[in-house]
């Protein structure tokens, strides 16, 4: 079993505002020391075989100035690339407007690594009104989360049935909540952090459908 109280309370998040080439932009951003050395956290983040393992599987042309392609999911261009320090790629799902990605690591000292990830995104004011920094955040969330198993030697197995089972809607109720405590950090107000809570709650946690009555 995971000790979803403890994943989620050892990711620190924060609200944001940045800019992009399309405007003024929104940023979302994850920070959690890992137990690996800076070299082994770069290595599980840039190789393909294993970046498959705790992610998604992945494609592409893995060059400065290259492109990257995750099954089912995003893709992009590679813009930055500091061995072992930080990596910087857009971020490009279902034709909406590119986004930005960056990832920093830092020695911790004692053989852990600290990690930030900054997502750097547009979006357009209905969809950031219902959902807030959740939409985003909470996805990134299990990527920590597989990351940090990983990292163990560990896995949640199967990740579609993990995240509609009683443990992976604890997690993602408890992300979803976490976002909402961000939000107050950053000075929203508490109807938006309610709706927003919310929404996201139900998109990543729905609730079980109701076993149907034996005849």
């Amino acid at each position: 079993m995971i000790d979803v109280v403890q994943q989620i309370e050892a990711v620190e998040r924060a609200v944001g505002s940045g800019r992009l080439a399309a405007g003024e932009a929104h940023t979302v951003t994850l920070r959690r020391t890992y137990e690996a050395p800076i070299e082994d956290l770069w290595d599980a983040l840039t190789n393909p075989e294993r970046i498959g393992r705790w992610f998604l599987p992945i494609s592409g042309d893995y060059r400065l100035g290259g492109t990257y392609q995750f099954e089912g999911n995003a893709g992009g261009r590679i813009l930055e690339c500091h061995r072992p320090t930080e990596f910087k790629v857009t971020w490009e799902f279902g034709g909406g407007e590119p986004s930005e990605v960056v990832i920093r690591l830092a020695p911790a000292g004692a053989g852990t690594t600290r990690f930030e990830m900054v997502h750097t995104a547009t979006f357009p004011d209905e969809m950031w009104n219902e959902y807030g920094p959740g939409a985003v955040g909470v996805g990134w969330e299990g990527g920590l989360l597989g990351l940090e198993l990983h990292l163990g030697g560990g896995t949640v197995g199967d990740p579609i049935a993990w995240q509609i089972g009683p443990e992976g809607r604890d997690f993602n109720t408890r992300a979803a909540e976490a976002w909402g405590v961000a939000s107050r950090a950053a000075g929203e107000d508490e109807e938006t952090i309610a709706r927003n809570v919310r929404s996201t709650t139900q998109f990543y946690a729905p609730a079980p459908e109701a076993a149907t009555p034996s005849a």
